[in-house]
């Protein structure tokens, strides 16, 4: 009789016994993706934007909140003219020939959440093009990413406070005043921004959230299932929920930014990349349909548009936002 014929029952205990340890180790690992995933560095083109905030028409102020969180914020410099991605949002208004805040005034303020994987500067850019148009724009790191000493990332469930903490922080140590106020969040960053626009005497004015989703764990699955199939991304969720919940002390189906949405009675725009395969256009649709009905919730879909050139294809998005936030700010020259 073979090895194998004798030994049957230890082999397949040991395969099995394999195999369950891996699956244990991938369930592990995904959850640690999604309580802590890997610090992104400061990049060389976050590096020239801080030492040379002029050559994009900003002021850059640093600061530490109270609660630890590091801030940017960015203000239009009434000194020196726009930088290049400003200049170029600002003659898309002039070539419609609509007026819009002189360069270098500031009639309102943004508060700019980040994605997962990213950090307070990876918004520098979009920063240059806002206070181009207006806007001062406040950039915090969320915990678990970027300098925050904060280190599990629950997508709005514990960091909901901190938009409005950082801006009254900045308000104050900065001399502006608080209002006119919105809030824009992008992926994992929309999802903080629903969490804290459903707060009790939550300040902003507009809400802007681009590529998010209606609720964490389907997506998960749905990212899952992209790569690996169906059957799959159903055992890794049931695998990746628990661990994620021990870590963090947050249940994973407990994070659904669709049924606060209902709440949210402030114009709020939706953008989301029609080939989106990270989170889909879908989920993203879902998120916006739970919105109440009001003329002033407004869907953008944005085409051939993917997660992470969303902001980046030839579809005008910044015009579209920025003119979208103005509407809704009444300044005067």
């Amino acid at each position: 009789m073979s090895f194998a014929k004798r030994h049957w029952r230890a082999i397949l205990f040991v395969a099995i016994a394999t195999i369950g340890v891996a699956s244990l180790g991938s369930f592990y690992a995904l959850a640690s993706q999604l309580a802590h995933p890997p610090r992104r560095a400061l990049q060389p083109y976050h590096q020239e934007f801080l030492h040379h905030p002029d050559q994009h028409g900003l002021r850059i102020d640093s600061f530490t909140a109270s609660d630890g969180t590091p801030v940017l914020v960015c203000s239009p410099d009434p000194d020196h003219p726009p930088g290049k991605r400003g200049k170029a949002l600002r003659a898309q208004f002039a070539a419609e020939g609509v007026e819009i805040p002189a360069a270098g005034k500031c009639v309102g303020n943004l508060v700019l959440l980040h994605g997962r994987k990213g950090r307070k500067e990876d918004f520098l850019p979009i920063a240059e093009r806002l206070c181009a148009v207006g806007f001062r724009c406040i950039l915090p790191d969320l915990p678990g990413h970027g300098d925050n000493p904060t280190k599990d990332v629950t997508f709005g469930i514990q960091e909901a406070a901190i938009p409005q903490l950082v801006l009254a922080e900045s308000a104050e140590r900065y001399q502006f005043d608080e209002e006119p106020v919105g809030l824009l969040g992008m992926s994992m960053g929309g999802s903080v921004a629903v969490h804290a626009a459903v707060l009790h005497d939550a300040p902003w004015r507009t809400l802007v959230i681009i590529s998010s989703f209606d609720a964490l764990a389907p997506t998960v699955e749905k990212q899952v299932a992209h790569r690996l199939g169906n059957s799959i991304g159903k055992l890794c969720l049931q695998g990746v929920a628990p661990i994620y919940e021990f870590q963090t002390g947050v249940p994973l189906d407990s994070i659904q930014p669709a049924a606060l949405a209902a709440n949210l009675h402030l114009p709020t725009l939706i953008a989301h990349g029609a080939a989106d395969n990270v989170i889909p256009i879908d989920s993203g649709r879902r998120l916006f349909d739970s919105l109440p009905e009001s003329p002033e919730k407004t869907w953008i879909e944005i085409p051939d548009a993917g997660h992470d050139n969303v902001l980046i294809t030839d579809f005008p998005i910044y015009h579209a936002i920025a003119r979208w936030m103005l509407n809704r700010v009444p300044f005067k020259q």
